[in-house]
């Protein structure tokens, strides 16, 4: 037995020691968060991506904000609502922590990362969010489509599902034209969904439909492929896309309103 007046050491090893609080590691050093917000077209995603980022600014927070391929072709995020913010362009190749690198270099701050169109960056760019959060304390949020026209995740949607510490549907519904739920992101053309193809191609953000062979708008959009159909010398072609429930996907079934021109954009 032990003395009254004997202190008895901590064990590190005690189920009863407490925890260190949410996002501070034992040796005091705080660590960030990654963070994905998915859902399917037209839900709202941009929106948030932009409201986040409002209400981080507004705290005084510093913040870089990123965008892979947005429908506009500009290095922006557009919210088909009809507000936009000039956003830092992520190609093939860039490493993000290089950019949160040069912003230090310029005597900023980075509190947190904004990234839209998270579905187009690689797994390695998802690892080097990650990294920021876990080694720099970054904040890092993210925003995307899960699935691509033929439902399968995108790379670096997938390696966000592996590697997020939070996983948010983004809230706003879509239905599709039944009435219930829609998540899957059918590329149609011609009044039939297609289920083979590139999965990026050039958008437009003015009209309802999306030019396959359409001419990129800057260097870095040049790298967006356009359809088998229009690599192989096919005749210009157009496409929508329209959000669909898992039933009506599988059946091909566009609702009675098919005949009727786009529903949504690339987003």
């Amino acid at each position: 037995m032990t003395a009254p007046d004997e202190t008895v050491p901590d064990d590190p090893t005690d189920a009863l020691s407490a925890a260190p609080p949410a996002g501070v590691r034992r040796n005091g050093a705080p660590r960030g968060r990654l963070k994905f917000c998915y859902g399917p077209m037209d839900c709202g995603k941009s929106t948030l991506a932009l409201q986040i980022d409002h209400n981080h600014a507004r705290q005084g927070r510093r913040g870089l904000v990123l965008v892979r391929h947005d429908r506009s072709g500009a290095p922006q995020i557009t919210s088909r609502i009809g507000i936009a913010r000039r956003a830092t362009e992520v190609g093939t190749g860039t490493d993000v922590r290089e950019l949160v690198r040069a912003r230090w270099a310029q005597g900023g701050h980075v509190d947190y990362v904004i990234v839209d169109e998270a579905q187009f960056l690689s797994p390695a760019q998802v690892d080097q969010l990650a990294e920021l959060a876990d080694e720099v304390g970054v904040d890092v949020y993210c925003f995307g489509i899960a699935t691509d026209f033929r439902s399968r995740l995108f790379p670096g949607a997938g390696r966000l599902f592996e590697l997020a510490d939070e996983l948010q549907p983004v809230q706003v519904e879509v239905l599709c034209w039944c009435g219930l739920p829609g998540r899957f992101n059918a590329r149609v053309r011609d009044g039939e969904i297609l289920r083979e193809g590139d999965t990026v191609v050039v958008a437009d953000i003015v009209s309802d439909t999306i030019v396959e062979d359409a001419a990129p708008t800057n260097a870095e959009q040049s790298v967006v492929e356009s359809s088998a159909s229009s690599r192989f010398g096919g005749d210009p072609a157009t496409f929508r896309y329209q959000v669909l429930c898992r039933r009506h996907f599988r059946m091909g079934d566009l609702g009675p309103a098919a005949a009727q021109h786009g529903q949504l954009r690339l987003s």
